[in-house]
């Protein structure tokens, strides 16, 4: 089960054939194409592109289950600002 601790790298690992990395894309997260962040916890990642973490999380387990809908990817894709503003 995808939890907010799992890594970047675990995840692009259980999802071979590219989906998580397209979902990835589609949040415009470059953590599957960069080596920087591939051991960052998935809420981290969230949180570093300004996305909401539950939804981001909402969005990766609907994709485990195969029942990942363009619900997910808009509420996980919403841009949030950062404590303190926008950086």
């Amino acid at each position: 089960m995808i939890r907010g601790s799992t890594t970047i790298v675990e995840i692009l690992r259980q999802f071979p054939d590219g989906e998580a990395a397209e979902l990835m894309r589609k949040l415009y997260w470059p953590c599957a194409h960069c080596g920087g962040a591939l051991r960052e916890p998935l809420t981290m990642a969230a949180v570093r592109h300004r996305n909401p973490p539950r939804a981001v999380l909402e969005a990766f387990r609907a994709l485990e289950r195969g029942e990942l809908r363009d619900e997910h990817v808009e509420a996980a894709g919403v841009k949030v600002a950062r404590a303190g503003g926008f950086r």
